[in-house]
Formats: C-alpha cells, sequence, structure tokens
C-alpha cells in the first residue's frame, strides 16, 4: 500500500456546482473573441491612467519648450516624466489587451503598486527641483504645475492599488487559510478524528 502525492485539480469553486458545458464554452468564446478590454476604458483606473499621461506629457513639452535656467535640473524632470508616461502607458497596455491574463507568473498588482511607489517619488523630487530652479519663467512654471498635478494622480493610483491589491488580497488569504485547512490538509483520516 503506497501513499503517493495526490494531485488535486479545481477547475470550479467549491461554492457550487460548475456550469453546464454549455454556458461555459459560450462565455470562453465571448472572452476569447474580445481583443480589449473595454470596460477598462471607462473604468475610474483607466481614466485616471489617461489622466497622469496626459499630465506628464503637458509637464515635458512645457519644460522641453522654455528657456532653462539650469540644465541638470530639467534634463532630469524630463527624463523621469517621460520614463514615468512609458511605465504608465505600458500598465494601460496590459490591462487595455488583458496581457496580465496572459502572463501570470508576474504579480501585476504588486508591480504596478511599486511602480508607482517608486515613480510617484522620483516625480515629487523632480517637481520640486524644477519648480525651485523656475525662476517664474512661464514655461518651467507650468512644466513643475503640471508635474505636481501628475504626482496627486500617482498617489491616487497608490491609494486605490494598494486598497484594492494588498488589502481585499489580505481578507481573500484569510479567508482561503480558513476554507483551505480542513479540507486539504487534515485529509481524510484526521477528518474522522477531528468530528469525532
Amino acid at each position: 500500500m503506497s501513499h503517493g502525492a495526490r494531485v488535486i485539480r479545481t477547475g470550479a469553486s467549491s461554492g457550487g456546482p460548475p456550469p453546464p458545458p454549455a454556458a461555459a464554452a459560450a462565455s470562453s468564446a465571448s472572452q476569447s473573441t474580445e481583443l480589449t478590454d473595454g470596460a477598462y476604458f471607462r473604468s475610474c483606473a483607466g481614466m485616471l491612467k489617461v489622466a497622469q499621461m496626459i499630465s506628464l506629457l503637458v509637464g515635458f513639452i512645457s519644460v522641453h519648450n522654455s528657456q532653462w535656467t539650469d540644465y541638470s535640473a530639467y534634463s532630469y524632470f524630463q527624463i523621469v516624466t517621460m520614463c514615468d508616461l512609458v511605465m504608465i502607458l505600458f500598465f494601460y497596455i496590459v490591462h487595455i489587451f488583458r496581457i496580465y491574463k496572459l502572463l501570470t507568473c508576474i504579480s501585476w498588482p504588486l508591480a504596478e503598486f511599486l511602480h508607482y511607489l517608486i515613480g510617484t517619488i522620483l516625480l515629487l523630487i523632480a517637481s520640486i527641483v524644477a519648480a525651485s530652479k523656475s525662476y517664474n519663467l512661464t514655461g518651467l512654471v507650468a512644466g513643475a504645475t503640471f508635474g505636481f498635478l501628475a504626482t496627486v494622480l500617482c498617489v491616487l493610483s497608490i491609494w486605490s492599488s494598494y486598497k484594492i491589491s494588498c488589502i481585499t488580497q489580505s481578507t481573500g488569504q484569510t479567508m482561503k487559510k480558513v476554507s483551505f485547512i480542513p479540507s486539504k490538509i487534515m485529509g481524510p483520516t484526521n477528518q474522522k478524528i477531528s468530528k469525532k
């Protein structure tokens, strides 16, 4: 009598019976035919990303087309705004085309949270330096102002990302642990003992 390892694969939640095969096939066919996630365009997170990209682009253009008073400060501001813009565009495309469903080896909420955390700190520093070196030149002041606006929008994204990914995920993990312990870890022999 061998006690080999058992592999248990679950395709449905344990809360109810699996859906009928025709309904499952129809839902998977409708999901695979849609290339983009139209709901993300209209979602709060999607519109927030678009507002961040616009404010970063306007800040970059304002600084780029102005007469610079300090080369290193404004080149740093331009580098930070463009890097942040490219990364926000990358995550926007990931959400629009549902790439996160194809690449499951990456924790997308964590990656996005870390990007926003680091990018917001760098953007805040760049905006402070740009504002302090502007000397009331309108283009530089406008660039620093849009940098601060983008910083505020990124802070909103950090807050919503943390609220959605970490708080609900930890609550979900707690619930999974509670329902997971008796049925999977204890096994059928130990469940008979615990029922006595």
